[in-house]
C-alpha cells in the first residue's frame, strides 16, 4: 500500500475513534479567573453530555502569550485544545509589537463558546460609588488613583474609560485577575474592570461594589447597574467573548468532531443557565464562522485600543 494510501487510512481510523483518549483544554489565566471558571464548567458539560474525559491545564502569565504558544506548539491530533479570550487571539497583536505565535496561522478555529461584559467595580468600602465619584476624585488628585488588570479586557476597558473621561490614573498590571481582585479587596488598587463571572458573585456578597456595567446595555444578571455609557461616557463599550481552537494542522475530520463535541457542550444546560446567570450569553459557531468572526474582532479591537492611547510593549 503507499505511504499516502496509509496516511490516509490513520487518519480516517483516527478521526472515527476520536476521543480515544483524555483531552486536554489549556486556559491562559490563573485558578478562578472568569476564563478557567468557563472551562471547568465546560469540562463538566463535556463529561456529562458526551462521557468525555477533560483535564484542564491552567498556564497563566504574559496576558495569555505563555498558554496561546503552548497550545501553537503542541501535536495537532485534537487532544490539546485551547479555551481562551479576544485577549491572545485577537487583543494582543495590537498590544505587543512582537508575539512568539500567529494568533491566526498557528491555530485551527473550533468554535465560539459564549459572550460576555464587565463589571467596573471597587472595594465595598470605597467612598467611589458612582462613575461620576471616580471621575471627579481622579481629576482632583490626578494620577493617585490606580486601577488593575489581569487581561486586556480588563486593561482596555480602564484605558479607554481613561481616554474619554479625560483623568490622569495610574495602571497596575497583574498575571491575572484573581490577583488584581485580591489587591482590590485588600485596598492596594482603587478599581478594576473585571469580567461577570468573577464579579457578580463578589458583588452579590457585598464584597465588591459595581459602578457600572462595560457592554452597550445592562446586565440581565444585575439590572440595577447602568452602563458606563450611561453614567456618563456616551459611546463606552468593552466586551469579552470565549472561544476553543487547536493547533494548526489538526485532520479536518478531527476538527468536525471537535466542532460539534464544543457545541454541544456550550449548548448544554448547565452552561446556557451559567450564562444566564451571569448576564452573559451562550453562543456556538462554525470553525469558518470563528475564523471571520475572530479577523472582525482584530478591526474592532484595533480601534478601541488605539482610540485608548495605548503604545504596543
Amino acid at each position: 500500500m503507499c505511504l499516502w494510501l496509509v496516511n490516509a487510512w490513520l487518519a480516517y481510523a483516527l478521526a472515527v475513534e476520536f476521543p480515544t483518549a483524555p483531552i486536554t483544554i489549556v486556559v491562559p489565566f490563573a485558578a478562578g479567573s472568569g476564563t478557567d471558571q468557563t472551562a471547568r464548567a465546560m469540562a463538566q458539560s463535556l463529561t456529562e453530555e458526551f462521557g468525555a474525559t477533560i483535564v484542564i491545564d491552567n498556564r497563566g502569565g504574559a496576558n495569555g502569550i505563555l498558554a496561546a504558544q503552548y497550545v501553537a506548539q503542541a501535536k495537532p491530533n485534537g487532544y490539546t485544545l485551547l479555551l481562551t479570550t479576544n485577549t491572545t487571539q485577537v487583543a494582543n497583536q495590537h498590544l505587543y509589537k512582537k508575539l512568539p505565535y500567529d494568533p491566526v496561522k498557528d491555530f485551527q478555529p473550533i468554535g465560539l463558546i459564549g459572550r460576555g461584559s464587565m463589571f467596573l467595580v471597587v472595594n465595598a468600602s470605597s467612598k467611589i460609588k458612582t462613575v461620576e465619584d471616580l471621575i471627579q476624585t481622579a481629576r482632583a488628585i490626578p494620577g493617585k488613583l490606580n486601577f488593575g488588570s489581569g487581561s486586556s479586557s480588563s486593561l482596555v476597558g480602564s484605558e479607554l474609560l481613561k481616554q474619554m473621561a479625560n483623568i490622569q490614573v495610574t495602571s497596575v498590571p497583574y498575571k491575572s485577575n484573581p490577583q488584581a481582585v485580591n489587591d482590590l479587596m485588600g485596598g492596594q488598587i482603587d478599581y478594576m474592570f473585571l469580567d461577570s463571572s468573577t464579579a457578580l458573585p463578589l458583588i452579590r456578597a457585598g464584597r465588591l461594589h459595581p459602578l457600572a456595567v462595560s457592554a452597550a446595555t445592562r446586565s440581565q444578571a444585575a439590572p440595577a447597574v447602568p452602563t458606563v455609557a450611561e453614567a456618563g461616557l456616551p459611546g463606552f463599550e468593552v466586551t469579552y467573548w470565549n472561544a476553543v481552537y487547536a493547533p494548526a494542522g489538526v485532520a479536518p475530520d478531527i476538527v468536525e468532531k471537535l466542532a460539534k463535541l464544543i457545541a454541544g457542550g456550550a449548548l448544554s444546560k448547565r452552561m446556557v443557565l451559567r450564562q444566564e446567570s451571569l448576564g452573559g450569553e451562550a453562543i456556538t459557531s462554525t470553525p469558518s464562522e470563528l475564523a471571520d468572526y475572530q479577523a472582525s474582532e482584530v478591526r474592532t479591537w484595533g480601534r478601541i485600543i488605539r482610540a485608548a492611547g495605548i503604545e504596543p510593549e
